[in-house]
């Protein structure tokens, strides 16, 4: 079933995600297109329904206010101009900034509220088979909510067609390479190729201390595994990839500036060899969690600790070391102990460890210890684009740190992180 679409064409606002998920939430799809899309572009554009232009902030670029082509206020579909050309703001408080947008969605354009996951997934399952045909695609399997929802797309759009490969790159939490074999190998069956390539990047990102070098180092070389695996392969045409929305959006437009480089987004080598398959790259990550579950996906899969694709590479801050790694990676194992104990593990949205590369003085056996700090971070958030800080029981934070600093070679402070998103990223790096 062909959904109706509602198209944000962005101008230079802060808005457009939060736009577009309240048009969402009233049963429309929509997307976020660069302000000055080509007329074959929009022309390709499935069942628009209407056209907004939202301007803000970041308008002016270069120096000059930036504009829509002429051809996109002469579209046959209405269109709405927000925070442009002196065109009054939508109503800020809720209830009069939805029955504004229901105006315009279900008044003015005549929309029909037919967005929901069984008819994402239908249309998915549909263009998957229709871009892939009889050829087989490689998936990178890391076990993370977003690649296990791609790979059971995947399977039931071209079943045997797929084939997961999971790569230890050492960058991965305590206990998940086996974890993830567990699960996929033989509890789902997946036709599963393990890949240690510990050595292999940890050798390569040696020395590099520049965050946007390591995302792209590790992405690289992800590419080159997928090549090397898929050339021992018959017929790889294809790669799947979990980029999600707030993966490209943060990754930059020509209004909005990079936030940071995604792995799936940026980095990728110019001599790539296969074609790009991204389901869910119009999918914000609650939406990503309700397709999962709409998949069939287990709750422990669906709602599993968010892990972001270069890993422990970008909490191991600076330059990796293997020691401080294995730092990040044993607290990181404490933390998510102590949250499960306290009951905390389904609560939390996404919660971890951070080594920076700086020591300070501290006091181990009645000596002097010039060691690591590690930083706790736990956060709330519905779509990664902002986020809050976890009130956690002062007592809890005391029990975590006495544990990682005991446990936990070269550590001798735990500091906890209380910035929300903005001014800070989820992530440090």
């Amino acid at each position: 079933m062909k959904q109706d679409m509602i198209l944000i064409l962005d101008l230079g606002s802060d808005e457009n995600p939060r736009l577009a998920r309240e048009i969402r939430a009233l049963g429309v799809y929509t997307e976020i297109h660069p302000h000055d899309i080509s007329q074959a572009e929009l022309a390709a554009l499935p069942n628009v329904r209407g056209i907004i232009l939202n301007g803000g902030v970041n308008r002016v670029v270069d120096g000059a206010a930036i504009d829509s082509p002429q051809y996109i206020y002469d579209a046959p579909v209405p269109v709405l101009c927000l925070d442009h050309k002196g065109a009054a703001p939508l109503p800020a408080a809720g209830e009069a900034r939805t029955a504004a947008l229901k105006d315009f969605v279900f008044g003015r354009c005549q929309a029909e509220a037919n967005w929901n996951m069984e008819n994402f997934i239908a249309d998915q399952v549909e263009l998957l088979r229709r871009q892939i045909g009889d050829k087989k695609v490689l998936l990178a399997l890391s076990g993370g909510v977003d690649s296990s929802v791609v790979a059971a797309l995947l399977i039931k759009a071209v079943g045997r067609q797929l084939t997961c490969v999971h790569v230890n790159h050492g960058l991965l939490r305590k206990g998940e390479p086996e974890q993830v074999i567990e699960v996929f190998r033989h509890q789902m069956n997946a036709n599963l190729i393990y890949v240690d390539a510990v050595d292999r990047f940890l050798d390569k990102l040696a020395g590099v201390a520049e965050p946007e070098q390591k995302r792209k180092i590790i992405g690289a070389e992800f590419i080159r595994v997928f090549e090397e695996e898929a050339r021992k392969l018959d017929g790889i045409s294809f790669l799947g990839q979990g980029t999600i929305y707030p993966d490209i959006i943060e990754s930059g437009t020509k209004t909005v500036k990079a936030v940071k480089s995604h792995h799936n987004v940026g980095g990728l080598p110019e001599d790539l060899d296969f074609e790009l398959v991204e389901p869910l790259k119009m999918l914000f990550k609650d939406e990503v969690r309700a397709c999962g579950k709409a998949l069939g996906l287990p709750d422990s899969m669906v709602y599993r600790q968010p892990f972001p694709g270069p890993g422990l590479g970008v909490r191991c801050l600076g330059a990796i070391t293997r020691d401080r790694l294995e730092a990040v990676r044993a607290s990181d194992a404490i933390l998510r102990e102590e949250f499960q104990n306290a009951g905390l593990a389904g609560k939390v949205w996404q919660y971890f460890t951070i080594v920076p590369d700086l020591k300070s003085v501290g006091v181990r056996d009645g000596k002097r210890a010039v060691e690591w700090p590690v930083i706790l971070r736990a956060v709330n958030t519905v779509d990664a684009m902002t986020a809050t800080v976890e009130d956690l029981p002062f007592a809890l934070l005391q029990k975590i740190t006495a544990r990682i600093t005991a446990e936990v070679p070269g550590v001798n402070r735990v500091l906890y992180d209380l910035t929300p998103k903005p001014t800070g990223t989820i992530e440090w790096e």
